[in-house]
């Protein structure tokens, strides 16, 4: 099995999803019923493939809590977990429930503390000791800083993100030292070493520009992707992959894609 993780932590979206911070046009919309669905079904797809999904509880007073994956960098190996500080400062608080959670588990904790900030859609795990922040609106240099210091056996690369809110909206690991990355979005100058498909903005539909390249690697070449994204199926059916689709629009409305709904316990950190 060549995937980055084999356990993750979920958190069902509560009705008050409904209010979460979202520019997207149709944050209006969004179905509170159809979003609990649309999350049950990424849980199956997560445990169909050899994920073992570890539920929390519904956290009714943090609206974005559902994704989860921006609260921590869980390392397996290091037996370290750094827990983000938010640089939306509405979602602060969301990252407590699992600080304890993690301590009760084993982990050491540790934290990023002011001025710094960092949330997980900015941080890419690789396969290759190798791990890539972005440098945004939500996640700033001194908070890079201190999370590299926090697991000093892997390397810490910073990429500036302008075009997103998040790195792993323009790139993401698909398994053994490639990644998928829209190079309208990322300079793939930064990554330097590994293969790199790429997949332009203008090969999705409309809809989901903002998140061309939100993807999932589950392992043994499989990729979860939007059922949207009609090119970029077949663009990597073409060079060997298995594609797994499923209807995100709900998250989408709160301008998330495929790997924001889960916090990944790596392997190799």
């Amino acid at each position: 099995m060549d995937r980055i993780f084999d356990k993750v932590l979920v958190i069902p979206p509560g009705e008050s999803y409904k209010r979460c911070v979202s520019k997207n046009p149709e944050h209006g919309t969004i179905d509170f019923d159809k979003t609990l669905k649309q999350h049950e079904n990424y849980v199956r797809i997560l445990e169909k493939h050899g994920i073992m999904v570890e539920k929390l509880p519904v956290q009714k007073s943090y609206p974005d809590s559902i994704f989860v994956q921006d609260t921590a960098l869980i390392g397996e190996e290091s037996n370290t977990a750094s827990i983000c500080r938010f640089g939306e400062p509405s979602r602060r608080g969301e990252e407590k429930v699992i600080a304890e959670h993690l301590k009760q588990d084993g982990y050491e904790i540790k934290k990023i503390h002011t001025p710094g900030t960092v949330e997980g859609g900015d941080i890419l795990v690789t396969d290759q000791n190798v791990v890539f922040v972005g440098i945004s609106e939500r996640t700033n240099e001194e908070g890079i800083d201190q999370l590299s210091r926090h697991f000093p056996e892997t390397e810490f690369v910073k990429v500036p993100v302008t075009e997103v809110f998040h790195l792993l909206s323009g790139v993401n690991f698909i398994g053994d030292g490639t990644l998928a990355i829209c190079p309208e979005i990322v300079d793939v100058n930064y990554f330097e070493g590994f293969d790199l498909v790429k997949i332009h903005r203008s090969e999705q539909d409309t809809m989901y520009k903002n998140k061309p390249i939100n993807l999932s690697y589950l392992g043994n070449d499989k990729v979860l992707i939007p059922d949207v994204y009609k090119n970029t199926k077949k663009l990597l059916e073409d060079i060997g992959y298995t594609i797994i689709t499923m209807d995100i629009s709900e998250f989408w409305k709160g301008d998330a894609g495929t790997t924001c709904p889960m916090l990944p316990y790596y392997n190799g950190i």
